[in-house]
């Protein structure tokens, strides 16, 4: 089912203490803001807009970079006007697809609660994420008595809730400006719509206090995976006067053959990290029937299989790469292999690694008939 989002991130956060508003803040090494785009880009959002304030479109880039299928809005004074932005910025989109609509401060979404969310919606006109009260609950009266309170029937309520679109739009249209809702599931149940609880989840905390950044640190780690992947290739030797490997043109008395620049190391880091994300080899995205790709650079696979990796909402932790050869001789060019594989990942070069090894005149390599390539990435993930 194909949805879309709307991620609210113009408050100013003040509650959570002096300095950056909390969605610019760093968590578990990233802003806050960006756990929840890459968690909706890895659950398949079509399309995702981030509303946020006139300083905060001015990061937005840097603190998205990478990251496609989004696009900003600026907000409003209250939160209903924002969401209100948000929809308005959507594309046109069928009128009962889904929207999620998601604060930037519960950076802890995975997939399961968007699934969960989507089935549910079906046949109602809202859902929502959330936890049954468990504590029980005291009030205060006025002099300072305090009265128990029955927490039968009683939800926390969480987000992302989701909705038609066109639902939410004329719910809100129809909302007493004069009062703030607490959320859009209220708009929505004000307008005599339908909507039902779905499964919420204890990590989609909200951020609002400063005790609260100390645990989601804590929990930072709990909320992804890290994916490993491999891939090897190899080519055989032909008429030619240079070789590319690693993304480095070698001067040689021969050259790989092969449909693309027959770059072997940059084949294998293509695969690997196709298959650290479950997205097949590097025959099934640049096929060698293709004319297309006749002659191309393989850094184009690469960067292909980076932006797939990021449009999952993932992140490449390292990767390493074995030449198996016995010449060239790779050792003087290892670093600007590491370098340029580095640029092309936009990763520090300490996550880069380009080795070498001989099979000892054994084998097609040892016969100087080929060269081939091996490479292990590690990918992290939402969960």
């Amino acid at each position: 089912m194909t949805f879309s989002a709307v991620i609210v991130a113009a408050g100013s956060g003040t509650r959570a203490g002096p300095g950056q508003a909390k969605q610019w803040r760093s968590l578990g090494g990233k802003p806050v803001l960006r756990w929840s785009v890459e968690s909706f880009l890895a659950a398949g959002a079509a399309e995702i807009v981030v509303v946020t304030t006139e300083d905060g479109a001015l990061v937005l880039p840097e603190v998205l970079k990478g990251l496609r299928g989004w696009k900003g809005a600026r907000g409003g004074a209250t939160r209903a006007l924002s969401v209100q932005a948000g929809l308005g910025a959507l594309s046109d989109r069928p009128a009962d697809e889904p929207v999620l609509v998601h604060d930037a401060a519960r950076p802890f979404l995975t997939r399961t609660t968007v699934d969960s969310l989507l089935s549910a919606l079906v046949g109602k006109d809202g859902a929502f994420p959330a936890l049954a009260v468990a504590d029980t609950l005291k009030r205060a009266a006025p002099g300072g008595a305090v009265v128990t309170t029955s927490r039968d029937h009683l939800w926390r309520a969480q987000t992302p809730q989701a909705f038609g679109r066109a639902t939410l739009v004329s719910a809100y249209e129809a909302w007493d400006g004069d009062t703030e809702p607490t959320d859009d599931a209220q708009v929505v149940e004000a307008a005599g719509g339908s909507v039902t609880i779905a499964p919420g989840d204890p990590l989609l905390m909200k951020l609002t206090y400063p005790e609260d950044f100390a645990m989601a640190e804590r929990l930072a780690g709990a909320a992804r995976i890290t994916r490993i992947g491999q891939g090897f290739d190899a080519h055989r030797w032909g008429p030619g006067g240079s070789v590319w490997l690693c993304g480095v043109e070698i001067a040689h008395d021969e050259t790989l053959i092969g449909h693309s620049d027959a770059d072997a190391g940059l084949h294998a880091l293509t695969d690997a990290l196709l298959g650290a994300i479950g997205e097949g080899d590097i025959g099934d995205h640049f096929p060698p029937t293709d004319p297309q790709w006749k002659g191309a650079a393989s850094d184009k696979f690469l960067i292909h299989a980076a932006e797939l990796v990021r449009a999952k909402g993932g992140s490449i932790i390292n990767v390493d790469v074995t030449l198996i050869c016995e010449r060239p001789k790779i050792k003087p060019h290892r670093a600007a292999m590491r370098e340029r594989l580095a640029e092309i990942l936009s990763l520090p070069i300490d996550r880069v690694s380009v080795k070498a090894t001989t099979t000892e005149q054994m084998g097609f390599t040892g016969r100087g008939e080929g060269l081939a390539a091996q490479a292990v990435v590690a990918v992290e993930t939402p969960a």
